[in-house]
């Protein structure tokens, strides 16, 4: 059987450059989205014209059912997910005491408790296999915080010692858990920040230049290659140095 992978937020800046690496590798991609269903459409034909099992799949992270119904049908379309990438996420740029409660709320769901929620659906048949990895996509905000992304840096920290307390439970059963935690990542949600303040930030970066998706996702291939076997509950930064 073919190896499968899913990969919530597919459709974004990482996630489909993840996708496509991963296509690359040879597995059966089940591209998750939850808003982006046109650019997850175009990406699973862009593989598919490249020779790849792709598949586009509703997946919203914050929704119990919605998270149940995208297990469903993996197993339908690949047989089962061996390598699951937990990358939807969400940001609030912002003060914390301007924060309503929906807002705080939607960050720490979507971010912590999404990965935690999906991670939990696909967990049994890997169990029952004795196989399996789970790669979350955190941010070295999660280790430093950041003054006005306080929420979204207190997700990324949960994420960060979710992935290290699920690994020790998991590990006797065969899976890995592991995260990267990406530095900036020249994407769509970072569009927000101006031009200074990306020239700004960029003298602080001592490899010279941002990250890209390519990076976290040629850093993904490796965790969930044979060539990281033995690294298991580990916090990995690409960040060019940054931190």
């Amino acid at each position: 059987m073919k190896k499968a992978a899913f990969v919530t937020g597919g459709s974004g800046d990482i996630g489909s450059a993840i996708c496509r690496r991963l296509a690359a590798d040879g597995y059966a991609v089940c591209i998750g989205y939850n808003t982006g269903e046109s650019p997850a459409a175009k990406l699973c034909d862009e593989l598919r014209a490249a020779g790849a099992d792709a598949f586009a799949v509703h997946c919203d992270v914050r929704n119990e059912e919605s998270v149940q119904k995208s297990v469903q049908l993996c197993e339908e379309l690949t047989g089962g997910i061996s390598l699951l990438i937990n990358n939807a996420g969400t940001a609030h740029i912002g003060l914390f005491t301007d924060m309503s409660e929906e807002e705080l709320c939607a960050v720490i769901n979507t971010d912590l408790i999404g990965a935690m929620r999906v991670s939990k659906a696909f967990l049994p048949r890997m169990i029952r296999e004795h196989s399996g990895d789970i790669i979350n996509i955190s941010s070295v905000w999660g280790e430093k915080g950041a003054s006005c992304e306080v929420v979204y840096s207190a997700a990324k920290a949960g994420l960060n010692g979710f992935t290290k307390a699920l690994a020790r439970e998991t590990a006797p059963s065969g899976i890995r858990v592991n995260a990267v935690a990406c530095g900036y990542i020249d994407t769509k949600m970072n569009a927000q920040l101006t031009e200074n303040d990306k020239s700004m930030l960029l003298d602080e970066i001592p490899a010279g230049r941002f990250g890209t998706g390519e990076d976290i996702a040629e850093l993904c291939s490796f965790l969930a290659s044979e060539r990281s076997a033995y690294i298991n509950g580990q916090l990995i930064r690409s960040d060019g140095c940054w931190i």
